[in-house]
């Protein structure tokens, strides 16, 4: 599915399906592919985001792309081909029924469409076949690397033209080394069938516009044969359009979707409920914070008025210790004592020489 695949999201045994779909927005994801495996088999399902519809189908048979490499015996397999997304190619799903159309577009708008106007055929670098067997009903999916040879060189003169270095130990002249008899290296250059004419020059040495060239096809994988199982119009739920092994009456159609839809409201109330404990649990949660202001307020003015209490009760038993050692000096000394006495003068504040200034 390169390039154009959520590469940077990571899944874990927590996260639920709920968690994939709000994150499909902001990632740009338009399909979900989710295989799943139970005592009976191996399972498939492709679902468009967000609202569906979901296909489901049994994996019968399955090959790894590694299995399939490693068995070639010419591998080619580079990087620069999943820079690009690949051609796909649909064959016999023109069939009658629903299902058939739903699987054709399911299948088309995972890829970005190609115009063929614009398209720079040096980018075409891989396909996608999808063939569709009417006798078993089973599809067979195939994943190629699309290689462009020239057509009509002798296998040492393309060599040269490819710009590797040939071997010409058993030459005597350069003369015979290039006119070795032409040998293909596949039945693609052989076959006039899957010879074709460049409308436009290709990256490959070789290539030029208007030149015969040969198509060659190197499977890089994977290898899986399916069979289409369900097909409903959500994202796995919602009505079941189509079922291989289950056919019901349009009363049991009518009594599901009844049933679905008092689901819907119970879920739609059970939000709504939840919104209002929500926004009450806030309400109360302001006023809690707002009774905590207003007591912190009026124990601050309650401080306040103690501490202007306490200083005015200060003064008075200051002044009050003045009058009697004033009392006491008078009867002792049996004269009155000086106005400045026994009044504390208050201390002056003492400044630096650079305050002064």
């Amino acid at each position: 599915m390169e390039p154009f695949t959520a590469t940077d999201l990571k899944e874990r045994k927590k996260n639920f399906l709920k968690d994939f779909v709000q994150v499909a927005g902001p990632l740009h994801v338009s399909h979900i592919v989710i295989f799943s495996c139970t005592e009976r088999g191996m399972y498939l399902k492709f679902g468009r985001m967000p609202r569906g519809p979901t296909l489901s189908f049994k994996v019968n048979d399955f090959t790894l792309a590694r299995d399939v490499i490693s068995s070639m015996k010419k591998q080619m397999v580079f990087t620069e081909a999943f820079k690009h997304s690949p051609l796909v190619i649909l064959n016999q799903f023109s069939g009658e029924g629903l299902q058939f159309k739903l699987m054709a577009s399911m299948f088309q708008n995972m890829f970005p469409a190609i115009n063929l106007a614009t398209i720079n055929l040096s980018n075409l670098r891989r396909c996608i076949c999808l063939s569709y067997n009417k006798d078993d009903k089973t599809i067979d999916f195939r994943h190629y690397a699309i290689k462009v040879v020239p057509v009509g060189l002798t296998k040492s003169v393309k060599k040269l033209v490819q710009a590797k270095i040939p071997n010409l130990g058993k030459c005597k002249d350069f003369e015979d080394f290039v006119k070795k008899p032409a040998v293909s290296d596949s039945e693609a250059e052989d076959d006039p069938d899957h010879h074709v004419i460049l409308p436009q020059k290709l990256s490959s040495r070789g290539c030029n516009e208007d030149s015969k060239s040969a198509i060659r096809l190197y499977e890089i994988g994977p290898r899986i044969n399916m069979s289409l199982i369900k097909v409903e119009d959500g994202l796995l739920e919602g009505q079941v359009l189509f079922h291989e092994y289950i056919q019901k009456t349009e009363e049991e159609v009518a009594a599901l979707e009844k049933a679905r839809a008092k689901k819907r409201k119970a879920k739609a109330l059970a939000t709504k409920k939840q919104e209002e404990n929500k926004k009450n649990k806030e309400l109360k949660k302001e006023e809690h914070k707002n009774k905590s202001l207003e007591g912190m307020k009026r124990k601050k003015k309650e401080s306040e008025i103690l501490l202007q209490k306490y200083a005015k009760e200060s003064e008075k038993v200051h002044e009050s210790d003045e009058d009697d050692d004033a009392q006491y000096y008078e009867e002792e000394v049996g004269e009155k004592p000086d106005r400045d006495l026994f009044t504390k003068k208050p201390k002056r504040m003492k400044f630096s020489k650079d305050a002064k200034k």
